[in-house]
């Protein structure tokens, strides 16, 4: 047929004709999906990717004119920018309040890492009410919106493997009280895993292996999903970015908002001071003149330990994957199907199938991936700002089975967060002998998402006893789980 020739003409020029080796093995249904497959690749794109990732590993660090960034405080400290965030947070309030706000999360892994089988976002995260990572999300949501009284757009990037489960997992759920219509997935994009020799790997007889394109991706994803153009009919303007791994990120908050409009910002960030030089964090930097993130693994170490006058880490700001990004920023960056943002080399084991059809499982690097990074569009950014946040008030990602980053990590900093809150609003609270909160407790967003709003909200004479669970839910009751 004229497709197969057409497509076994474009593999020959681009030196890729085995990925036809068994196609007179597969049934017509096979050999259909397969073609489909094969149409959505750029070949001739790929094969410049091929000459410039395959050849040889990347160059080390090349920059010479690198400075750390200005970055604002998470809280003012003179009375001139305490009137300033007053301001910004003002005005954010009126974003949301005009529908000028969408939220979107990257939500396109799996919880194999942690030893759950399904999509992260389904995994549950809370210290007493158990609740997946994607109703602390929609809860967040739902109370900026009650607040604002606009209901906010929210966007989830899932990917070929999750796509359906997490579909499926949010209608079982009623979408967590939000309206269907204002929750939208759309899948991320795709790359071939490129073989050591420059050769596209199988996966099956009639399928290539495919790798995700990064968190990057999800800016073309957005594009060619229509999420774009949903946005601009809805009238949102600013998209709140955020990662599905950190269910303690506040992914509405409208001093944030209010401080990258205010500024004129096409794209703005978070960041965390870094608790050592050598923590794996992105570091927020100036390359050239223009804001970028230099990733843990290329920062020199010569510059990660380096000191300024008075003795502080020069490059202590590290990125978290917290963003506001203009719409019209990200239409500019996707305009006619492509994406201006650079693909990164990463080396890994990719199961495939060799020349005979044999299953192979590396147990050794074997293949490249190409991948995006969000943070790369920092440095086409005709302005961008940078906001401190605190680590006990944001982040805690649940990356590792144990350890670091892990479930139990993060249940213990929820429960700390919320303690905070309810010291501040003079609660007096059970400690063990180690000075830890002998309590679990949780607030739900819809009850407040703020120490100040839970103490406007508390009523007096609230006490805890040592081993009680607290939960305070979106009708405020206290004790038990939802």
């Amino acid at each position: 047929m004229a497709e197969l020739t057409r497509m076994r003409r474009k593999l020959q020029n681009c030196e890729q004709e085995h990925l036809l080796t068994f196609w007179d093995e597969l049934g017509a249904a096979a050999q259909d999906a397969l073609l489909e497959q094969l149409e959505t690749v750029n070949f001739e794109q790929l094969r410049d990717y091929i000459e410039q990732f395959s050849s040889e590993a990347p160059l080390g660090f090349e920059h010479t004119d690198v400075a750390p960034p200005p970055v604002l405080p998470h809280k003012p400290v003179t009375a001139e920018q305490a009137e300033f965030y007053q301001q910004a947070k003002d005005r954010g309030n009126q974003l949301l309040a005009e529908g000028a706000v969408a939220a979107c999360v990257v939500a396109g892994g799996q919880g194999t890492r942690l030893g759950f089988d399904g999509p992260k976002g389904c995994f549950q995260a809370t210290p007493v009410a158990k609740k997946p990572l994607f109703q602390v999300f929609a809860e967040q949501i739902q109370a900026a919106s009650n607040r604002s009284g606009k209901a906010i757009p929210w966007y989830i990037m899932t990917s070929r493997t999750n796509d359906t489960q997490t579909k499926a997992f949010l209608r079982r759920n009623h979408y967590f009280g939000l309206e269907p219509d204002n929750v939208r997935c759309f899948r991320q994009g795709a790359m071939p895993a490129i073989g050591l020799d420059g050769k596209l790997l199988l996966k099956s007889k009639g399928s290539l292996a495919m790798s995700p394109d990064g968190h990057g991706g999800i800016l073309p994803a957005l594009r060619k999903s229509g999420s774009l153009d949903d946005m601009a009919a809805r009238g949102a303007a600013l998209i709140s970015y955020f990662q599905v791994d950190n269910p303690m990120v506040r992914c509405i908050d409208p001093l944030f908002i209010g401080l990258h409009d205010l500024h004129g910002s096409e794209m703005s960030a978070k960041a965390l001071p870094k608790r050592d030089p050598m923590e794996k964090l992105g570091n927020f930097c100036v390359v050239d003149g223009k804001t970028s993130v230099i990733e843990y693994s290329d920062m020199p170490d010569e510059l990660a330990m380096c000191t300024n006058d008075q003795g502080f880490l020069k490059f202590s700001a590290g990125s978290i994957a917290i963003h506001i990004l203009n719409r019209s920023f990200v239409e500019r960056l996707t305009k006619d199907g492509g994406c201006s943002l650079p693909f990164h080399r990463a080396e890994k084991k990719v199961p495939h199938i060799d020349a005979t059809g044999k299953k192979i499982t590396p147990d050794q690097f074997n293949a490249i991936k190409l991948e995006m990074f969000v943070f790369d569009a920092l440095s086409l950014a005709d302005k961008t700002l940078i906001l401190e946040t605190q680590r006990d008030e944001e982040f805690s990602p649940i990356k590792n089975a144990e350890g670091l980053d892990s479930p139990m990590t993060c249940l213990h900093h929820q429960v700390r967060r919320a303690a905070n809150w309810l010291e501040e609003a003079g609660v007096d609270l059970p400690l063990d002998a180690d000075g830890q909160v002998a309590a679990a407790i949780e607030i739900s967003p819809l009850f407040a998402d703020s120490a100040e709003e839970l103490a406007a909200k508390l009523e007096p004479g609230l006490t805890i006893a040592s081993g009680q669970q607290l939960y305070l839910g979106s009708r405020g009751q206290i004790g038990g789980t939802k």
